[in-house]
């Protein structure tokens, strides 16, 4: 839910342009870079969250130097993966579970699936994927706010779908 109201001056027609906010003559596309670009203020303004999805991803890069690796294995550690480490030491999933996690990226070209049994290893992994999906959630509020709310003011032909 948007917890904040939506201000906005009125909307009109001139010349077949828009004036919103304050602006005169915008066209579709202006009318519609104006929202998104309030959209996203409106989102980035919440609060701890979006600072902490950016701290989480931040923090699970390997840019810390570690022990010689194998062969085709990333290079460095994180900061999220030592601190895990730390806290669980050796602690293993019970019954010999193992879950998946990803490495080397998180995008579908770049990650490598590698499933552990290690609980900070797995926590490691996952704290900066938690961010990545924060961040996601962002980007699809701000785009179906900016559709729903240019969609309302703009004119037929110029609506999105």
């Amino acid at each position: 839910m948007e917890s904040k109201v939506l201000i906005m001056d009125t909307v009109e027609e001139l010349n077949g342009t828009y004036f919103y906010a304050g602006r005169y003559n915008l066209t579709a596309t202006e009318l519609l870079f104006m929202i998104f670009c309030e959209k996203t203020i409106a989102q980035f303004d919440l609060g701890f969250a979006d600072y902490g999805a950016i701290v989480a991803i931040i923090s699970g890069r390997n840019t810390i130097p570690t022990r010689t690796k194998p062969a085709g294995a990333t290079k460095g550690t994180s900061y999220a993966s030592k601190a895990a480490r730390s806290v669980f030491r050796k602690a293993q999933f019970p019954f010999g579970i193992q879950l998946p996690t990803w490495t080397k990226g998180y995008t579908p070209w770049t990650a490598k699936r590698r499933m552990v049994s290690h609980i900070g290893t797995f926590v490691g992994r996952s704290i900066p994927l938690l961010g990545v999906l924060i961040l996601a959630f962002d980007v699809s509020e701000i785009t179906y706010r900016t559709i729903r709310d240019y969609n309302a003011i703009a004119r037929g032909k110029d609506r999105i779908w």
